[in-house]
């Protein structure tokens, strides 16, 4: 068994620990465990700058209403973006692992938020369009099913924490 553990410098002010785990036999077994960093600077009012540990930076900004100038997404938006981003990243994955011929994937994603404080989402609801030749639908479902229960991070952790998460597609030509 080798064991090692890589330092890389993704960015000024955040790292990324990379530990990777190989089991030397016929088949090589590798196990990649990220400690992943975020640094949300505030800049005024209601307003953030947030920055992931990969260097990408994104603005955070609340309603007028709140202060906020309505210049960047609303940390609850990004909460959604995130989710839908993940889900479609994993059945993109798999329908091309599955020779699918996709050609456009879009997630439209709308929640629901309880009415007292905190206003936590209750139910998700996730519709995929998906336009390509000859896609099939049993292909689709699979992918969807495979990604909700298993593969979509997001997904997973919103769902054990209460969330209502469902998923419907349609498949466009």
């Amino acid at each position: 068994m080798v064991v090692y553990a890589r330092l890389y410098k993704a960015h000024d002010r955040l790292t990324k620990w990379y530990i990777n785990f190989e089991w030397m036999q016929s088949n090589a077994l590798k196990i990649w465990i990220k400690f992943m960093k975020a640094a949300v600077r505030w800049v005024d009012d209601v307003m953030f700058l947030a920055e992931s540990g990969s260097g990408h930076t994104v603005t955070i900004d609340g309603p007028d209403s709140e202060g906020g100038r309505n210049v960047g997404f609303r940390p609850m938006e990004m909460i959604l973006m995130g989710l839908g981003g993940c889900a479609s990243f994993d059945l993109i994955k798999i329908l091309r692992k599955s020779r699918q011929s996709v050609e456009n994937c879009i997630a439209h994603v709308e929640a629901k938020r309880a009415d007292e404080l905190p206003s936590v989402f209750t139910d998700i609801h996730v519709h995929f369009v998906i336009s390509g030749d000859s896609v099939k639908e049993a292909h689709v479902k699979r992918a969807i099913e495979l990604s909700a229960e298993k593969y979509c991070s997001a997904s997973v952790m919103l769902g054990r924490g209460g969330v209502n998460i469902t998923y419907d597609y349609e498949i466009t030509k």
